[in-house]
C-alpha cells in the first residue's frame, strides 16, 4: 500500500509538473507571438472595412459616369477582391511568414490562368471597350459579326441579339468589336430607299407625281428633310425611279412595307405599267 501510495504522489507530481510546463510554454507563446496575431487581426478587420469604403466610393463614381452597370459591378468587385488579396498579405507577412514566394507563386499561377484563358480574356476586354464607348445599347437594332437584331443584353464576355425571326444568338464580343458594326437605332430619323421600275412606254412625269400623292396621303413621312423621287437609272427593261422619304426610325419598316402596296395600287389605278424581265424565244427549223 505505501508504495501504491508512493507511485500516485509521483504520476501526480509529474502531471502537475507537465501542466505547469505546458502553461509556460503557452505563456511563453502568447508573449512571443500575441501581439503579432493581434496585429494581423488588425490588420485584417481594418483592411477590410477599408476595401469595403473604397468600392463603395468607385462604385458612386461609376454609377455618376454612367458607366454600365454590368462593367461597373465587374470593376468594383475586381477592385475588392484585389485590396482583400492585398491585407491578407500584409496580414500573413505580420505573423512572419515571408510572403515573397507567395507572391511570386501567385503570380505565376496567374500567368498561367491569363495563357490559358487567353480568348475569354480577349472578350473580356472588347466587352469593357463596349461599355465604355457604347457603339450600341440594349435595345437597340444592330448590325455586328454577321448578326442582324435587336441587342438583349451586352455582357462582359459576349452580347446576346434577339433576331426578327425571334431567334437567340450570343456573339463573342471579340467578334463584334474585330469588324463593322452598324446601328440602325442610333438616329432618330432614317431614310428609305425605294426603286419603282415602269415601262419606256410610260410617261415619267405621270408617275412621279403618283409617286409624290402616295408620299403625300402617309402621315408618318417626315416633312423634313423633303422626299426626293428622280430618275436613277435607265435600266433594260424599265426606266427606274427612286423615292426617298424619311421617317422615325421607329416607323421605318411599316412606312417601307406601306408606300411599296401604295404605290403598286396607285400604278394599276392610273395605267402605269411595272414591268418584268421577259426573255423572247425564236426557233428556227433547220431542214
Amino acid at each position: 500500500m505505501l508504495l501504491a501510495a508512493i507511485q500516485s504522489t509521483t504520476e501526480s507530481e509529474f502531471s502537475s509538473d507537465k501542466l505547469l510546463t505546458w502553461a509556460e510554454r503557452a505563456h511563453q507563446l502568447a508573449l512571443e507571438h500575441g501581439p503579432r496575431l493581434v496585429a494581423a487581426i488588425v490588420i485584417l478587420l481594418l483592411g477590410w472595412f477599408l476595401a469595403r469604403l473604397v468600392t463603395g466610393v468607385q462604385r458612386r463614381a461609376l454609377a455618376r459616369t454612367k458607366v454600365e452597370p454590368t462593367l461597373a459591378n465587374f470593376v468594383t468587385k475586381l477592385s475588392y477582391v484585389a485590396l482583400m488579396a492585398l491585407v491578407a498579405i500584409a496580414a500573413v507577412s505580420k505573423l512572419g511568414v515571408e510572403t515573397a514566394s507567395f507572391v511570386a507563386l501567385l503570380g505565376a499561377a496567374g500567368f498561367a490562368v491569363g495563357f490559358a484563358l487567353q480568348g475569354s480574356l480577349g472578350n473580356f476586354a472588347a466587352g469593357v471597350m463596349l461599355m465604355i464607348f457604347r457603339p450600341f445599347r440594349a435595345g437597340d437594332f444592330v448590325e455586328a459579326a454577321g448578326t442582324t437584331g435587336t441587342v438583349q443584353e451586352v455582357g462582359i464576355f459576349a452580347t446576346i441579339f434577339t433576331t426578327p425571326d425571334n431567334k437567340k444568338v450570343i456573339v463573342s464580343n471579340s467578334a463584334i468589336t474585330s469588324g463593322n458594326i452598324t446601328n440602325y437605332s442610333a438616329m432618330p430619323t432614317r431614310r428609305i430607299d425605294l426603286v419603282f421600275g415602269i415601262s419606256y412606254g410610260d410617261d415619267m412625269r405621270k408617275a412621279k407625281d403618283i409617286l409624290r400623292r402616295v408620299v403625300a396621303a402617309e402621315p408618318r413621312v417626315l416633312a423634313d428633310p423633303p422626299v426626293q423621287i428622280a430618275v436613277s437609272e435607265l435600266g433594260d427593261s424599265s426606266v427606274n425611279l427612286v423615292c426617298r422619304p424619311w421617317v422615325a426610325t421607329a416607323d421605318f419598316w411599316a412606312v417601307r412595307f406601306a408606300l411599296i402596296e401604295a404605290a403598286k395600287e396607285a400604278f394599276d389605278a392610273e395605267g402605269v405599267t411595272i414591268p418584268f424581265p421577259q426573255r423572247d424565244v425564236h426557233v428556227h427549223q433547220v431542214a
